[in-house]
């Protein structure tokens, strides 16, 4: 297409929303002026791995957002009970008022009082946006009123008394409790414009679906996959080695409820399977101690899904030698008779021989009873309706890596070799490996949807989980078998990536940033997927602040190792602000102690000039938006010049 027929079709369609010139003026006017206002929050979390109540609470307090709007607008008027009160009131309101409830029959006055300070504290933290956007983010119950009530002119009394009779009239008709609920809902959704999970949704703590159900419901949330999100993604298209993989996990740590009433999978064949053939091996008994009798029969569970699962792995490997993961076919490599493995060039003793469902002459075959209990759990995994919303939405709003405001950020690694070179994976390092991933992903999940089957991109899938090459995994291999078979614990260390020693490095990162077509003082890798330990010193702040590991521990299992209960990162007008969590009791601890995460906050980088909504990527899309506004005005000009000469 020629050049001026280009602009004249452009022209033509952008004149269909702005039929005037008056129009576009009004537009630019507009986009300019959003252009000013101050940046958004966004708000990053990592590794929730299923540890739901801290997750409510630190998406409820927002790194401790709302504490400081609390602090700010009531340091001087309020005590520290009183603030502690209301901040727990923002969080929690539903279970205040029930406390209200039951110490007085007339709420009327303490209503009133909450309302005006609820309204206060709503206006605050919309002031940043404009009323259009707040307008689109209230509930739609109540968002006139609202919308209203925070765009009261403070100066005006007799507008001041007008809405304090809204106040009366919503208590009189009995409808003070929802709509002090939409209003903490509206504070929590406006104190944080987006929100990036860094990966790892799953795995450990047991309500990951509770979490899931939160982020679908949010306003702005993406997530970049982790490599046990991968792993359920995987079983929820089919694939039985991740099928396997994630009711492993889900056994060992006692989550029979998150299974059977969260996803609705069935696990009667299994059970029944699994008491008829297992042994209560100890090694296999759950992480987390439950009832003996209980603790035998998941024992016996684990030790079937275990071997299928050596099979189902040995397959997949079996099918994909370009995978260079021969050397885990295990099974292949045990000499059942002798007792021994043959691994890494050694023959080393296996501490136990009871392969009792593994047929020496064909070990990757499963047995009839072992095919029927299978094909019965994928179909369970396959067609469980929550777990398919709860993948559409990691599909639709996830990626294997994101680039926001001049952020990288993913969950695991970029592979590289020990030279400092990029790992290839069927030709493709760096940032044409992360999207290949993407894209095999999602090509997997696109024949699923249509009710059909890609296998090899569905293979590609448990690959991405424990892979050499995968960016999500970030290890050399998985050693769940030599730790459970082999005793000399040298066959246990499962080795990081290079990527991991040269992290630390400013030049090494700045690479990175590069090659994904990032460059600029304040830009960023922002990491998940290996715990900080704190308490070792070891500071989750690298290369010089152009890397941030946001993985400290977030699940229970982990607090001992890292001596806190996560990192979360807040980089809002001002800047960045890291905040490091202690551990958090639960929600009605929280609720009857009046008690906050206690957080240490740490400011690590704060602009020379407030950020404007200008100085993002949004900011730059309405730029070019308004020069393409600005070149449809001169259009209108140009055109009314030549129809005058015509004239």
């Amino acid at each position: 297409m020629e050049k001026e027929d280009f602009k004249k079709e452009y022209f033509a369609l952008l004149s269909e929303k702005y039929p005037t010139a008056r129009a576009a003026a009004a537009e630019i006017i507009n986009l300019e002026a959003i252009m000013r206002l101050p940046k958004g929050t966004e708000h990053f979390m990592s590794d929730l791995h299923g540890e739901y109540e801290a997750f409510c609470h630190i998406m409820n307090n927002c790194s401790g957002v709302i504490r400081e709007k609390v602090e700010q607008l009531y340091g001087n008027t309020m005590t520290e009970k009183e603030r502690d009160e209301f901040a727990t009131f923002v969080y929690y309101p539903q279970a205040l008022i029930a406390e209200m409830k039951g110490k007085t029959d007339d709420l009327k006055d303490w209503y009133l009082v909450q309302l005006h300070r609820l309204v206060e504290l709503c206006r605050n933290v919309a002031s940043k946006y404009t009323r259009s956007k707040v307008r689109k983010n209230l509930p739609k119950d109540f968002g006139y009123v609202i919308d209203e009530l925070i765009n009261m002119d403070r100066a005006d009394f007799d507008k001041e008394a007008y809405y304090h009779e809204i106040f009366v009239s919503i208590i009189e008709l009995n409808r003070a409790e929802s709509f002090i609920v939409a209003l903490t809902e509206a504070i929590k959704g406006l104190a944080v414009d987006t929100l990036h999970i860094v990966g790892d949704v799953f795995d450990r703590g047991e309500n990951p679906d509770k979490i899931l159900d939160l982020l679908v419901a949010h306003h702005s949330a993406d997530i970049q996959w982790g490599n046990h999100d991968i792993a359920w993604i995987g079983a929820h298209m089919g694939n039985p080695a991740c099928v396997f993989t994630v009711l492993d996990i889900s056994l060992k740590y006692g989550n029979l409820d998150l299974l059977e009433d969260g996803y609705g999978i069935s696990l009667r064949k299994l059970s029944s399977y699994a008491r008829a053939e297992m042994d209560a091996d100890e090694r296999f008994f759950p992480a987390v101690s439950a009832a003996e009798e209980k603790d035998a029969d998941v024992a016996k569970m684990r030790k079937a899904i275990f071997f299928m699962l050596m099979k189902a792995e040995g397959q997949i490997i079996s099918r994909h030698p370009e995978y260079g993961m021969d050397e885990r076919i295990l099974l292949k490599n045990i000499d059942f008779g002798g007792g021994t493995l043959r691994l890494e060039g050694q023959t080393v003793r296996l501490n136990r021989s009871d392969f009792v469902t593994v047929d020496p002459a064909d070990p990757l075959a499963y047995t009839d009873r072992e095919q029927e209990v299978a094909e019965g759990l994928v179909r369970s995994f396959t067609h469980s309706e929550k777990l398919s919303r709860h993948i559409a939405f990691m599909i639709k709003r996830g990626s294997a890596y994101k680039i926001s405001n001049d952020n990288l950020i993913f969950h695991g690694c970029i592979p590289m070799q020990a030279d400092g070179s990029y790992m290839t994976f069927q030709g493709k390092g760096g940032k044409d490996l992360l999207d290949y991933a993407d894209a095999t992903v999602r090509k997997a999940y696109a024949a699923f949807s249509q009710g059909g089957k890609d296998a090899d991109a569905l293979d590609f899938v448990w690959y991405l989980w424990c892979g050499r090459c995968s960016p999500l995994f970030g290890r050399e291999k998985l050693t769940t078998f030599e730790r459970l078979y082999i005793d000399d614990k040298k066959f246990h260390k499962e080795t990081r990536n290079a990527y991991y020693s040269f992290y630390n490095d400013k030049t090494f990162v700045t690479k990175i940033l590069r090659d994904f077509g990032i460059d600029g003082k304040y830009s960023h890798i922002v990491n998940g997927h290996v715990p900080v330990k704190k308490k070792d010193g070891e500071s989750p702040i690298k290369a010089e602040g152009k890397l941030i590991v946001i993985d400290g521990g977030f699940c229970k299992a982990y607090h001992a190792k890292t001596g806190i209960a996560g990192y979360t990162l807040i980089y809002n007008s001002h800047g960045l602000k890291l905040c490091a969590h202690e551990p958090f009791d639960s929600i009605e601890q929280a609720i009857e102690n009046r008690s906050d995460i206690h957080s240490e906050v740490t400011v690590f980088e704060t602009r020379e000039k407030r950020l404007r909504v200008a100085d993002t990527d949004t900011g730059r899309e309405l730029a070019d938006q308004v020069e393409g506004l600005k070149s449809l005005l001169q259009y209108y000009s140009d055109s009314a010049s030549s129809a005058d000469r015509q004239a």
